[in-house]
């Protein structure tokens, strides 16, 4: 048979090797999230999908790479070089992923290649981001956060003195190793240290290195968000010695402070947190705390415009938005404190990103002979 001149042109142009190179996908066929996963002893960068597959990232590219359509294109060693890396081409090949695997049916029962794994089936999920650049925390950014361990008479006060004067975000920082663990870890209760309380945040990962960044344009420096539940220690130091005010390192720097995770949502699958957020914790079974950016006090924005204003932030860098309401030191809520106990499970949620399940347990007794360490809070507070 004679082709005639159209006849090849319409062959050329919708076989699927020209199509593939027309350049990088624009979109995803399905939105995705990003973890860091153990799998058969090794560390993983996954893409997790439908909130319960977790693809391995460098597997999944090579499948796609045997396709000549598809240009070779090295992929991060950890979750801190994808996010470098993502606005300048490599969500693209994500994307590319993605829809490969969605449009060939190879998430489906019985089909999954060996890279496709469930979750909690062989997989330990991590931290999404081993070991940030930094962890940077608001504090008392929620009204209903504001004097909550006094009568809900003077907590109404403070409340509107602070509405009244808003001020500039406050913050503290976390340290970046020690304190992060993951979905499949524990948090460890310090001996002696009786009043550990729970704050679940809202977690912005930056994308794009932030300096002097203006409100309106914050967003353009975000990579994604994900869950950080800030454990603190509210014992306090002994007396004697500096008497600085509030031990910020003793409340917050703990081992095991600050899980966070499960992963992360890439903002383009989330959207914007102050239209949308919602943030419950839950401690053995009972709701503790439930809130949406409406009580926030400094948008998600201001908070990094402020950050920003002091130090460069960087990619990989977590600005945390503060919490709600409900922590263990408030009555108001409840009438009563109420602080974390070995054998107690803390599940945080916030829609739309996932859930953070974690046991808490006893740590041990320092050994002798080692230093200074923190003595039991019933030893100088009554």
């Amino acid at each position: 048979m004679r082709l005639t001149l159209v006849m090849i042109v319409i062959i050329v142009v919708t076989s699927p090797l020209a199509l593939a190179q027309t350049g990088p996908a624009t979109k995803s066929a399905e939105p995705f999230k990003l973890g860091t996963f153990e799998i058969r002893g090794d560390r993983h960068v996954g893409i997790v999908l439908r909130d319960r597959l977790i693809v391995e990232l460098n597997e999944a590219n090579r499948a796609l790479e045997r396709n000549p359509a598809y240009p070779s294109l090295p992929m991060p060693a950890d979750m801190l070089e994808l996010i470098s890396r993502y606005e300048y081409g490599l969500k693209y090949r994500l994307y590319e992923i993605v829809t490969h695997m969605v449009s060939n049916n190879l998430l489906a029962d019985g089909r999954r290649p060996a890279y496709v794994h469930e979750v909690g089936r062989g997989v330990r999920t991590l931290a999404p981001i081993l070991h940030p650049g930094k962890i940077l925390n608001a504090g008392g950014n929620f009204y209903t956060h504001l004097a909550e361990n006094n009568t809900p008479e003077l907590q109404q006060k403070a409340i509107e003195a602070r509405r009244a004067n808003r001020g500039i975000p406050y913050l503290f920082m976390k340290p970046p190793q020690g304190p992060v663990i993951g979905d499949d870890d524990v948090v460890v209760l310090p001996h002696g240290r009786d009043r550990i309380d729970w704050e679940v945040e809202l977690s912005t990962v930056i994308g794009r290195a932030a300096r002097y960044v203006p409100a309106s344009q914050a967003q353009d420096h975000v990579f994604g968000y994900m869950i950080l539940i800030d454990i603190s220690d509210r014992g306090g130091r002994p007396p004697g010695g500096f008497g600085g005010g509030t031990d910020w390192f003793v409340m917050k720097g703990h081992d095991t402070f600050a899980p966070m995770g499960p992963w992360i949502v890439p903002k383009e699958f989330y959207g914007n947190p102050m239209e949308k957020l919602r943030q419950t914790l839950s401690v053995g079974g009972q709701k503790m705390q439930d809130s949406t950016a409406g009580d926030m006090i400094h948008s998600v924005w201001e908070v990094i415009e402020y950050a920003s204003s002091i130090v460069t932030l960087f990619p990989g860098d977590v600005v945390n938005a503060g919490t709600s309401g409900g922590v263990g030191m408030g009555t108001v809520v409840r009438g009563k404190q109420s602080y974390l106990k070995a054998g107690d499970e803390i599940v945080a949620t916030i829609d739309g990103i996932g859930t953070l399940n974690i046991p808490v347990v006893a740590g041990p007794e320092p050994p002798k002979g080692t230093g200074s360490f923190l003595p039991p809070v019933n030893t100088y507070r009554k």
